[in-house]
């Protein structure tokens, strides 16, 4: 069994997005883009992204990956706050992660460790998630991405919900592979907080 990174501090998930935000702005400023462009060419509303930028606002993947393809970057480089914006290299034969020195996002619902992120021009998204979610009424709504999904429980419990209605749950080491445009949301069961690999198709 894998050993539980530590928790952040109370202040972890704010400084996140305050940096996300930061890095965010850079990359559309790069691109000569205003807030009105990159919302019509993401479709995450105007309110949302000015929220994002100024790291007033906990979104979900969703929305980061919809801004990430609008930029044409690669998701990682928005998530990776600690470096600069990788160089156009080769790709490397294999490049080495570790969840405890992951860079961490956290949306409210998950808490996200981003993988592999110096591999460049990923074709998969590779993710540790800790579920933090323990109730459907905490989701505005079901989360939908382009692409398909595969997810392995490493430790607790989790419970998969659609919006088609469906609900799997999973244990440790039990996995599922789906369609993540249908409407979907991860929920923690039992005592712990469920952790979890992720693997988003880019």
């Amino acid at each position: 069994m894998p050993a539980r990174p530590a928790s952040p501090p109370p202040d972890a998930p704010e400084a996140d997005r305050a940096r996300l935000g930061l890095r965010l702005r850079t990359y559309r400023k790069s691109r000569k883009l205003t807030l009105k462009e990159l919302s019509a060419r993401s479709g995450v509303p105007l309110s949302t992204l000015s929220k994002m930028e100024l790291g007033q606002s906990s979104v979900g993947y969703e929305k980061v990956a919809a801004v990430a393809r609008a930029l044409a970057l690669d998701i990682n480089q928005l998530f990776d706050t600690r470096a600069p914006a990788p160089a156009d290299l080769a790709a490397p034969t294999v490049v080495w992660s570790s969840v405890a020195a992951a860079p961490v996002y956290s949306s409210g619902n998950y808490e996200y460790r981003a993988l592999a992120t110096e591999f460049p021009g990923k074709r998969m998204t590779p993710m540790h998630g800790r579920i933090l979610a323990r109730e459907r009424s905490q989701f505005p709504d079901f989360i939908r991405h382009a692409g398909q999904e595969f997810v392995t429980v490493l430790s607790g419990r989790v419970r998969l919900e659609f919006e088609t209605g469906e609900t799997i749950e999973l244990g440790r080491h039990e996995s599922a592979y789906f369609d993540s445009g249908i409407g979907h949301i991860y929920l923690s069961l039992g005592r712990t907080e469920a952790q979890m690999l992720v693997v988003m198709s880019a």
